[in-house]
Protein backbone atom coordinates (compact mmCIF):
# COMPACT_ATOMS: atom_id res chain seq x y z
CA UNK A 1 0.00 0.00 0.00
CA UNK A 2 1.46 3.24 -1.02
CA UNK A 3 1.84 6.29 1.91
CA UNK A 4 -0.53 8.82 -0.26
CA UNK A 5 -3.68 5.88 0.10
CA UNK A 6 -2.48 4.26 3.53
CA UNK A 7 -2.81 8.35 4.84
CA UNK A 8 -6.32 8.14 2.40
CA UNK A 9 -7.45 5.11 4.57
CA UNK A 10 -6.79 6.04 8.19
CA UNK A 11 -8.08 9.11 7.42
CA UNK A 12 -11.75 7.28 6.31
CA UNK A 13 -11.73 5.28 9.53
CA UNK A 14 -10.68 8.12 11.55
CA UNK A 15 -12.83 10.99 10.39
CA UNK A 16 -16.23 8.46 10.22
CA UNK A 17 -15.59 7.58 13.63
CA UNK A 18 -16.91 4.06 12.75
CA UNK A 19 -15.55 0.83 14.00
CA UNK A 20 -14.67 -0.98 17.35
CA UNK A 21 -11.66 0.23 19.65
CA UNK A 22 -8.81 -1.52 18.55
CA UNK A 23 -5.31 -1.81 19.68
CA UNK A 24 -3.39 -3.25 17.38
CA UNK A 25 -0.55 -6.29 18.17
CA UNK A 26 0.28 -7.12 14.72
CA UNK A 27 3.51 -6.50 13.14
CA UNK A 28 4.55 -2.78 12.20
CA UNK A 29 3.41 -2.02 8.54
CA UNK A 30 5.83 -3.83 5.90
CA UNK A 31 8.51 -1.20 4.22
CA UNK A 32 8.68 0.71 7.73
CA UNK A 33 12.63 1.40 7.89
CA UNK A 34 14.92 -0.05 10.45
CA UNK A 35 14.92 2.04 14.19
CA UNK A 36 17.87 4.27 13.91
CA UNK A 37 21.42 3.59 15.09
CA UNK A 38 22.60 7.47 16.22
CA UNK A 39 20.94 10.22 18.11
CA UNK A 40 19.18 13.32 16.64
CA UNK A 41 19.29 16.62 17.60
CA UNK A 42 15.98 17.85 18.55
CA UNK A 43 13.30 20.19 17.67
CA UNK A 44 10.51 21.70 19.12
CA UNK A 45 6.83 23.59 17.85
CA UNK A 46 3.89 24.57 19.08
CA UNK A 47 0.76 24.85 17.65
CA UNK A 48 -2.96 24.46 18.99
CA UNK A 49 -5.89 22.55 18.43
CA UNK A 50 -9.34 23.58 17.41
CA UNK A 51 -8.18 27.12 18.92
CA UNK A 52 -12.16 28.47 18.62
CA UNK A 53 -13.70 25.72 20.69
CA UNK A 54 -14.46 25.19 23.77
CA UNK A 55 -11.82 23.12 24.86
CA UNK A 56 -8.49 24.78 22.47
CA UNK A 57 -5.70 22.13 23.38
CA UNK A 58 -2.33 23.76 23.13
CA UNK A 59 0.28 21.41 21.95
CA UNK A 60 4.18 20.97 22.21
CA UNK A 61 5.73 18.26 19.44
CA UNK A 62 9.49 17.85 19.77
CA UNK A 63 11.23 15.74 16.85
CA UNK A 64 14.31 14.30 15.64
CA UNK A 65 15.79 16.85 13.44
CA UNK A 66 19.86 16.11 11.57
CA UNK A 67 21.48 13.51 13.36
CA UNK A 68 23.90 15.44 15.91
CA UNK A 69 27.70 14.01 15.65
CA UNK A 70 27.40 12.48 18.45
CA UNK A 71 28.41 8.32 18.01
CA UNK A 72 26.43 7.11 21.00
CA UNK A 73 23.43 4.24 21.11
CA UNK A 74 19.73 5.92 20.85
CA UNK A 75 18.93 3.23 23.01
CA UNK A 76 19.84 5.84 26.11
CA UNK A 77 20.88 8.78 25.35
CA UNK A 78 23.05 10.11 28.34
CA UNK A 79 23.21 14.30 28.01
CA UNK A 80 19.94 16.35 27.09
CA UNK A 81 19.61 16.49 23.77
CA UNK A 82 20.31 20.13 21.80
CA UNK A 83 16.82 21.27 21.11
CA UNK A 84 15.98 24.08 18.24
CA UNK A 85 13.05 25.53 18.38
CA UNK A 86 11.40 25.91 14.55
CA UNK A 87 14.30 23.40 13.52
CA UNK A 88 13.54 21.29 9.98
CA UNK A 89 12.41 17.90 10.66
CA UNK A 90 14.45 15.29 9.59
CA UNK A 91 14.36 13.54 6.42
CA UNK A 92 11.86 10.07 6.89
CA UNK A 93 8.54 9.54 8.49
CA UNK A 94 8.95 8.82 12.55
CA UNK A 95 6.30 7.08 14.43
CA UNK A 96 4.40 9.21 17.07
CA UNK A 97 4.17 9.43 20.64
CA UNK A 98 0.90 11.38 22.59
CA UNK A 99 2.41 11.95 26.02
CA UNK A 100 -0.31 12.96 28.42
CA UNK A 101 1.01 15.30 31.44
CA UNK A 102 -0.43 14.56 35.14
CA UNK A 103 -2.11 17.13 37.47
CA UNK A 104 -0.84 20.63 38.01
CA UNK A 105 1.67 19.75 35.19
CA UNK A 106 2.95 20.66 31.75
CA UNK A 107 4.51 19.44 28.79
CA UNK A 108 7.85 21.38 29.45
CA UNK A 109 8.15 19.59 32.87
CA UNK A 110 8.69 15.97 31.28
CA UNK A 111 11.05 17.57 28.27
CA UNK A 112 13.67 15.39 30.39
CA UNK A 113 12.06 12.13 28.98
CA UNK A 114 10.21 13.62 25.65
CA UNK A 115 13.25 14.88 23.98
CA UNK A 116 15.02 11.83 24.66
CA UNK A 117 12.66 9.71 22.79
CA UNK A 118 12.64 12.42 20.11
CA UNK A 119 16.03 11.85 19.95
CA UNK A 120 15.62 8.45 19.51
CA UNK A 121 13.72 9.12 16.85
CA UNK A 122 10.26 9.54 17.52
CA UNK A 123 7.76 12.52 17.17
CA UNK A 124 6.42 13.47 20.78
CA UNK A 125 3.50 15.37 21.20
CA UNK A 126 2.05 16.74 24.26
CA UNK A 127 -1.02 18.60 24.90
CA UNK A 128 -1.72 21.01 27.47
CA UNK A 129 -5.12 19.15 29.08
CA UNK A 130 -7.48 22.81 29.92
CA UNK A 131 -8.83 22.01 32.93
CA UNK A 132 -5.79 19.74 34.79
CA UNK A 133 -2.65 22.05 33.67
CA UNK A 134 -0.56 23.98 35.76
CA UNK A 135 -1.78 27.03 35.04
CA UNK A 136 -5.10 25.98 34.29
CA UNK A 137 -7.53 29.00 35.58
CA UNK A 138 -10.34 26.55 36.24
CA UNK A 139 -8.75 23.71 37.91
CA UNK A 140 -10.92 19.94 38.22
CA UNK A 141 -8.77 16.70 38.39
CA UNK A 142 -12.87 15.33 37.62
CA UNK A 143 -11.96 16.66 34.03
CA UNK A 144 -9.26 14.47 33.63
CA UNK A 145 -11.83 12.04 32.26
CA UNK A 146 -13.02 13.97 29.68
CA UNK A 147 -8.78 13.79 28.29
CA UNK A 148 -8.83 10.70 26.00
CA UNK A 149 -10.98 12.12 23.98
CA UNK A 150 -9.11 15.21 23.84
CA UNK A 151 -5.73 13.40 22.87
CA UNK A 152 -7.83 11.39 20.25
CA UNK A 153 -8.50 14.82 18.86
CA UNK A 154 -4.82 15.56 18.78
CA UNK A 155 -4.58 12.28 16.93
CA UNK A 156 -7.15 12.96 14.48
CA UNK A 157 -5.55 16.61 13.92
CA UNK A 158 -1.91 14.64 13.26
CA UNK A 159 -3.84 12.43 10.66
CA UNK A 160 -4.76 15.54 9.44
CA UNK A 161 -1.45 16.77 8.99
CA UNK A 162 -0.33 13.89 7.95
CA UNK A 163 -2.42 13.96 4.90
CA UNK A 164 -1.51 17.26 3.67
CA UNK A 165 0.36 18.15 0.98
CA UNK A 166 3.90 19.41 1.71
CA UNK A 167 3.00 20.17 5.76
CA UNK A 168 6.26 21.29 7.57
CA UNK A 169 5.21 18.52 10.11
CA UNK A 170 2.88 16.29 8.86
CA UNK A 171 5.24 15.08 5.76
CA UNK A 172 7.95 13.64 8.74
CA UNK A 173 4.90 11.45 10.31
CA UNK A 174 3.87 8.01 10.43
CA UNK A 175 0.12 8.01 10.97
CA UNK A 176 0.19 4.43 10.97
CA UNK A 177 2.48 3.65 13.80
CA UNK A 178 1.21 5.85 17.00
CA UNK A 179 1.72 4.85 20.83
CA UNK A 180 -0.09 6.49 23.99
CA UNK A 181 2.18 7.74 27.02
CA UNK A 182 1.78 9.64 30.39
CA UNK A 183 2.20 9.87 34.15
CA UNK A 184 0.19 10.28 36.70
CA UNK A 185 -3.36 11.32 35.36
CA UNK A 186 -1.72 11.33 32.34
CA UNK A 187 -1.34 7.83 32.73
CA UNK A 188 -4.70 7.54 33.64
CA UNK A 189 -5.59 9.36 30.32
CA UNK A 190 -3.30 6.85 28.52
CA UNK A 191 -5.21 4.07 29.67
CA UNK A 192 -8.82 5.84 28.83
CA UNK A 193 -7.49 5.40 24.91
CA UNK A 194 -7.29 1.73 25.17
CA UNK A 195 -11.58 1.85 26.55
CA UNK A 196 -14.18 0.47 23.87
CA UNK A 197 -15.08 2.89 21.06
CA UNK A 198 -12.14 4.69 19.27
CA UNK A 199 -11.77 3.94 16.02
CA UNK A 200 -8.33 4.55 15.76
CA UNK A 201 -5.80 1.60 16.46
CA UNK A 202 -2.52 2.98 19.38
CA UNK A 203 0.05 0.44 19.08
CA UNK A 204 1.39 0.64 22.17
CA UNK A 205 0.69 2.53 25.50
CA UNK A 206 3.47 3.26 28.43
CA UNK A 207 1.42 4.32 31.84
CA UNK A 208 3.49 5.83 34.14
CA UNK A 209 2.42 6.00 37.97
CA UNK A 210 -1.33 6.01 36.57
CA UNK A 211 -3.57 3.43 35.93
CA UNK A 212 -7.15 4.12 36.96
CA UNK A 213 -10.18 4.03 34.99
CA UNK A 214 -11.31 7.13 33.77
CA UNK A 215 -13.63 6.44 30.45
CA UNK A 216 -14.45 3.01 30.86
CA UNK A 217 -12.97 -0.14 31.63
CA UNK A 218 -9.52 -0.62 29.42
CA UNK A 219 -8.26 -4.16 28.57
CA UNK A 220 -5.70 -3.36 26.20
CA UNK A 221 -4.82 -6.04 23.52
CA UNK A 222 -1.97 -3.66 22.57
CA UNK A 223 1.24 -4.18 23.94
CA UNK A 224 1.54 -2.48 27.62
CA UNK A 225 4.59 -1.07 29.85
CA UNK A 226 3.63 -0.15 33.12
CA UNK A 227 6.35 1.85 35.14
CA UNK A 228 5.67 2.85 39.07
CA UNK A 229 7.07 3.32 42.07
CA UNK A 230 7.00 0.91 44.92
CA UNK A 231 6.17 3.64 47.28
CA UNK A 232 3.96 5.91 45.35
CA UNK A 233 1.74 7.50 47.99
CA UNK A 234 -0.17 9.65 44.82
CA UNK A 235 -0.98 6.51 42.65
CA UNK A 236 -0.17 3.18 44.90
CA UNK A 237 1.55 0.87 42.93
CA UNK A 238 -1.51 -1.36 43.14
CA UNK A 239 -3.52 0.75 40.79
CA UNK A 240 -1.02 0.46 38.55
CA UNK A 241 -0.93 -3.54 39.08
CA UNK A 242 -4.45 -4.08 38.89
CA UNK A 243 -4.41 -2.36 35.00
CA UNK A 244 -1.33 -4.45 33.98
CA UNK A 245 -3.74 -7.22 35.65
CA UNK A 246 -6.36 -6.27 32.80
CA UNK A 247 -3.93 -6.47 29.96
CA UNK A 248 -4.91 -8.55 26.96
CA UNK A 249 -2.33 -8.55 25.10
CA UNK A 250 1.66 -8.53 26.02
CA UNK A 251 2.57 -6.27 28.66
CA UNK A 252 5.78 -5.31 31.35
CA UNK A 253 6.21 -3.79 34.44
CA UNK A 254 8.89 -2.03 35.50
CA UNK A 255 8.97 -1.38 39.08
CA UNK A 256 11.42 0.91 41.53
CA UNK A 257 11.42 -0.14 45.30
CA UNK A 258 11.32 2.55 47.60
CA UNK A 259 10.35 5.49 45.06
CA UNK A 260 7.46 7.47 44.82
CA UNK A 261 5.48 9.57 42.16
CA UNK A 262 8.03 10.33 39.34
CA UNK A 263 11.64 11.39 41.05
CA UNK A 264 12.68 8.40 39.12
CA UNK A 265 11.90 10.80 36.12
CA UNK A 266 14.43 12.91 37.09
CA UNK A 267 18.08 12.45 35.00
CA UNK A 268 19.43 12.94 38.27
CA UNK A 269 17.93 10.39 40.13
CA UNK A 270 18.37 6.88 40.28
CA UNK A 271 16.53 4.24 38.23
CA UNK A 272 16.41 7.05 35.22
CA UNK A 273 18.67 5.37 33.26
CA UNK A 274 16.57 2.09 33.39
CA UNK A 275 13.37 3.85 33.01
CA UNK A 276 15.02 6.00 30.08
CA UNK A 277 16.36 2.75 28.46
CA UNK A 278 13.23 0.58 29.00
CA UNK A 279 10.77 3.02 27.73
CA UNK A 280 13.03 3.90 24.80
CA UNK A 281 13.22 0.04 23.76
CA UNK A 282 9.76 -0.64 24.16
CA UNK A 283 8.77 2.05 21.65
CA UNK A 284 11.60 0.84 19.24
CA UNK A 285 10.15 -2.56 19.72
CA UNK A 286 6.25 -1.45 18.80
CA UNK A 287 6.94 1.19 16.41
CA UNK A 288 9.80 0.34 14.18
CA UNK A 289 9.37 -3.31 14.50
CA UNK A 290 13.38 -3.77 16.25
CA UNK A 291 13.77 -7.32 17.44
CA UNK A 292 16.68 -6.40 19.14
CA UNK A 293 15.13 -3.58 21.51
CA UNK A 294 12.58 -6.27 22.39
CA UNK A 295 15.38 -9.02 23.54
CA UNK A 296 17.10 -5.77 25.38
CA UNK A 297 14.44 -4.93 27.86
CA UNK A 298 15.21 -7.22 30.50
CA UNK A 299 18.97 -5.99 30.83
CA UNK A 300 17.39 -2.35 30.18
CA UNK A 301 15.22 -2.26 33.19
CA UNK A 302 17.89 -4.05 35.65
CA UNK A 303 21.18 -2.25 34.56
CA UNK A 304 23.31 -1.71 35.99
CA UNK A 305 21.82 -1.81 39.43
CA UNK A 306 19.08 -4.66 39.57
CA UNK A 307 18.68 -3.79 43.48
CA UNK A 308 17.07 -0.58 41.96
CA UNK A 309 14.36 -2.36 39.40
CA UNK A 310 12.31 -5.16 39.21
CA UNK A 311 10.84 -6.37 35.98
CA UNK A 312 8.29 -8.50 35.04
CA UNK A 313 6.46 -9.48 31.95
CA UNK A 314 2.96 -11.23 30.82
CA UNK A 315 3.11 -12.58 27.06
CA UNK A 316 6.27 -10.84 25.72
CA UNK A 317 6.93 -12.59 22.97
CA UNK A 318 10.52 -13.79 22.70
Amino acid sequence: MTGQRLVAVLMTALLAGCGPAVATTGPVPAGVRAAPERPYAVGMRQFTVDPDGIRPLPVTVWYPVDPSASPGPVTAPPAAPDVRAGARVAVGRFPVVVFSHGLRSLPALHAQLTTRWAAAGFVVAAPTYPRTNLRARSFTRDDVRNQPADAWRLVRHLVRLGARPGDPLGAHLAVDRFAAAGHSAGGHTTLGMFAAGQPFPVRAGIVIAGGRPVAGVARPLAPMLFVHGGADRVVPESIGRAAYARCLGPAAFLSLPGQGHGEYLNPSRPGFPQVLATTTDFLRWTLYADRAALRRLPADATAPAPALTTFTTRSLPT
